[in-house]
């Protein structure tokens, strides 16, 4: 593999087949959302999955909030590491990528054990509870259908959102979230329906966002999870960091240009939830 390409089983925005052919039947640059839940396996998963899109959403005023399914507690090759501290360091990490995004809304911790994600009926009632709370008009997260996937964790937080999203919708899912008070409204929580779901490393996208603007700030996000250059970015020194940051311009490049845009991110999109 080049030094400017990236492996299809990579996080975020993978190769896209056919990505040359005519785009007349894609959708472009959804309208800004109040608000916003990113749903991601893993510390990271986010802001290589749709980190441009958020930030660039953020600074026009929408409300971005994080969850993260699982601890990132495999998240290192070293098999002395102290993983209570690296679940640690993880969780500060995902904090500051989502302020680098221009965030302002909540960063959630499901609590899953890295590696061992499963979409059990606890871990759908509480992503079922976050979107009652957050209410998004958009939410976005992993494409479960995403073929010769690798990494278990991914597969499950794909089921688990669309799931949830069923779920979350319906009165009669959770009932027990209804007689639970939000904090920060005093209102009771209701069932809620999202408009809109993005999938991100989707083997079939049908929508491109222009995040020309904003892939800076995807990088410097990224660049907030450092526990993870050696492991997933495959970087330790600045140089090595340097070629990371030219392979995901290479990768945005590629994905804008048949749409007509410098940089752009690509998902499945799928409405009328």
């Amino acid at each position: 593999m080049a030094n400017n390409e990236l492996g299809a089983n990579e996080p975020g925005q993978p190769p896209v087949v056919g990505a040359t052919t005519p785009t007349t039947d894609w959708g472009h640059n959804l309208p800004v959302p109040q608000r916003v839940l990113a749903v991601g396996a893993h510390p990271d998963d986010i802001e290589f999955g749709c980190g441009g899109t958020l930030a660039k959403w953020a600074a026009a005023g929408c409300v971005v909030h994080h969850a993260v399914f699982t601890d990132g507690s495999k998240g290192t090759w070293n098999p002395d590491a102290d993983t209570a501290a690296l679940i640690a360091t993880r969780q500060v990490e995902q904090r500051d990528a989502a302020y680098r995004l221009g965030a302002t809304g909540s960063v959630t911790f499901l609590g899953a054990v890295d590696g061992e994600l499963e979409n059990t009926v606890e871990m759908r009632d509480a992503l079922v509870r976050l979107i009652r709370i957050v209410q998004p008009d958009v939410v976005l997260g992993h494409d479960p259908w995403k073929r010769y996937r690798l990494h278990p964790d991914h597969r499950a937080a794909g089921f688990l959102l669309t799931d949830s999203i069923v779920a979350a919708r319906d009165p009669h899912f959770f009932r027990h979230h209804f007689t639970v008070t939000d904090l920060n409204t005093g209102a009771a929580l209701k069932h809620h329906r999202p408009s809109s779901l993005l999938l991100w490393e989707a083997d079939v996208p049908n929508h491109v966002e222009d995040i020309s603007t904003s892939a800076d700030t995807k990088l410097n996000a990224l660049l907030a999870h450092t526990s993870q250059f050696e492991s997933t970015m495959k970087a330790t020194t600045t140089d090595a960091l340097d070629v990371f940051q030219a392979r995901m311009r290479t990768r945005f490049s590629a994905l804008g240009q048949p749409h007509g845009y410098a940089a752009a991110e690509v998902f499945h999109h799928m409405k009328d939830l």
